[in-house]
């Protein structure tokens, strides 16, 4: 069973982020699973700067622009030892699943990811 999960917003800035960010963390929290956010993209994911979310958290967002999360692209993703770094992070937090919003850029990074063994 899947007990905590990471969002991340990745690429770039568009509207509906936050109400994507919204109902991840509502359809989790009814199904009892944490959900952890990646703030500033994959780069973000390397340096671990991960926020928990929840029903409270998230509120008051959908009428905020752009991403609580902060999107941002990332060149250090894009090599082995960025991908290595990330993993780490996952692991040392728990996470056994990410939700990836973005554009195509965004998912063809998470299949590199997913190459690299996650």
């Amino acid at each position: 069973m899947v007990e905590r999960i990471a969002v991340i917003t990745s690429g770039g800035d568009v509207p509906g982020l936050n109400a994507c960010i919204r109902a991840i963390v509502h359809t989790a929290a009814h199904h009892k699973i944490e959900v952890m956010g990646v703030r500033h993209g994959y780069d973000g994911l390397i340096s671990g700067e991960l926020v928990p979310l929840n029903v409270d958290s998230v509120h008051d967002i959908m009428q905020r622009g752009g991403t609580i999360l902060h999107s941002a692209r990332s060149k250090r993703f894009e090599t082995g030892e960025g991908r290595t770094a990330a993993a780490q992070t996952l692991a040392k937090h728990g996470i056994t699943n990410m939700i990836v919003i973005g554009g195509d850029g965004s998912l063809a990074v998470v299949q590199q990811f997913h190459e690299h063994g996650i």
